[in-house]
């Protein structure tokens, strides 16, 4: 599922696929030059306190989970309030259609292609490439007439009710793969759990609702996955695990409106774009492996994900 957007054509001038059997060497290059500076910019967009938090709140967002890494950023970077990205045609399949005049977002997909000798004799052996593409947002669609829309995101439901109390015995079940057991104890001090990798076990406060529980049993999941201070130090994992927090309860359907979204910080000028891109991708995979776990891991629902498929 994960970048496999169908764009169909858009926007784009007519005569596009002509022109792209007609290109020459020189602007192939270039075009792969403008894919490596976009993606580079917003890269950089993350050393910024407001491009972290954009990123987090797209990662967050169902919908956009499917994304890679690279492509969330992209999308975070061209359009900060984007909730739910895909391609002209698969939007059509969800009974939308992208507005006139609207500006598409660049984001890049694979794509095979075979390989060729000097005499320009077809290969068996194929690569694969990555080719600048044309997604939008919802936002910039409006339902085709006379048709009800696919629902694209599931309802946002408050962090203190016990709506998403079956997404316990999933975690529960990862903290068992991970060696960890998971207790419920009446805590009456500051702390509504603790992860001891000492003893392989996670504590939650039982007096919590379940949609707080969950909460909790996430960000204690995310240092059993490894995030832990003797790696990162406290201050440091406990942002990284945050994050990760954020954005599972965000797929999930849980309302983390009211959170505060948390931002990486701590590195000097030197290595800083490495750093937070390595900060990025472990948030990334932590909450993805979580996301599995909950399956909360791909699109909301299966009319959505066979249009995004086809």
């Amino acid at each position: 599922m994960r970048d496999r957007p169908r764009t169909g054509r858009g926007h784009e001038p007519k005569g596009r696929c002509l022109m792209a059997q007609t290109t020459t060497a020189a602007e192939r290059a270039a075009r792969r030059a403008a894919d490596r500076d976009r993606l580079e910019q917003a890269a950089h967009a993350l050393l910024s306190t407001d491009g972290w938090q954009r990123w987090l709140r797209v990662r967050a967002t169902n919908g956009l989970a499917r994304y890679s890494l690279g492509n969330q950023m992209l999308i975070a970077w061209q359009k900060p309030d984007a909730t739910f990205v895909a391609g002209f045609r698969a939007f059509l399949k969800l009974n939308r259609c992208v507005r006139k005049g609207e500006k598409a977002i660049r984001i890049l997909a694979p794509m095979t292609v075979r390989q060729r000798d000097a005499d320009d004799a077809d290969e068996d052996e194929r690569r694969t490439v990555f080719r600048s593409v044309a997604v939008f947002d919802v936002s910039q669609t409006d339902p085709l007439p006379g048709r009800d829309p696919v629902a694209l995101e599931p309802p946002r439901t408050p962090i203190s009710g016990d709506s998403h109390a079956r997404l316990l015995t999933p975690l529960e079940n990862l903290a068992g793969q991970l060696g960890y057991s998971v207790r419920y104890l009446p805590l009456d001090g500051g702390a509504d759990g603790w992860c001891d990798p000492h003893r392989m076990e996670i504590v939650i406060n039982e007096h919590l609702a379940a949609n707080a529980q969950v909460r909790v049993l996430v960000h204690e999941l995310a240092h059993a996955l490894g995030v832990g201070y003797r790696q990162y130090g406290r201050q440091q994992a406990e942002v990284l695990v945050d994050c990760v927090t954020y954005i599972v309860c965000g797929s999930a359907g849980l309302d983390v409106s009211g959170e505060s979204v948390p931002y990486v910080a701590g590195w000097g000028e030197e290595g800083a774009l490495d750093a937070i891109r390595e900060y990025a991708g472990t948030i990334d995979t932590i909450a993805r492996r979580i996301e599995t776990a909950i399956g909360e891991d791909e699109t909301a629902d299966d009319d959505t994900a066979n249009a995004l498929a086809a």
